[in-house]
């Protein structure tokens, strides 16, 4: 089958999703700088990630669609990144036990008409 979009994310769980929903893809990887702006909001930093990785593939590869997404966790106001390894990862599991923080994914679909963007914001509880 004839991929429909090109899938601008390495994440196995995004292409796993695209595959389960019968969405034929290719993937790109979108080389972007993702750090954060002095003073940025966590909202805008995800949708200008999301943003910023649909318009990159699509600027090389401008034949199909370019779906892109990003996620980010953020508690107290602060974004929390991928984790730099197993020590990090155990670090910032601890600090989100036990209390709420948001997780926000921003999807985007850049095309010849144009790019739509959407957010998605969730609450989330760790237990202790």
């Amino acid at each position: 089958m004839n991929p429909v979009l090109y899938l601008a994310s390495a994440s196995p769980r995004r292409r796993e999703l695209l595959t389960q929903i019968g969405v034929s893809h290719t993937v790109v990887s979108a080389d972007i700088d993702e750090t954060a702006h002095a003073g940025e909001a966590p909202h805008d930093y995800v949708q200008r990630m999301a943003r910023n990785k649909a318009l990159a593939v699509w600027e090389k590869e401008a034949r199909l669609p370019v779906l892109a997404a990003d996620t980010t966790v953020v508690l107290d106001g602060l974004i929390y990144g991928k984790p730099r390894d197993r020590a990090h990862a155990l670090e910032m599991l601890t600090h989100l036990s036990g209390r709420t923080h948001e997780v926000l994914t921003a999807v985007a679909l850049a095309a010849a008409r144009g790019i739509e963007l959407r957010m998605n914001v969730s609450s989330v509880k760790l237990r202790v």
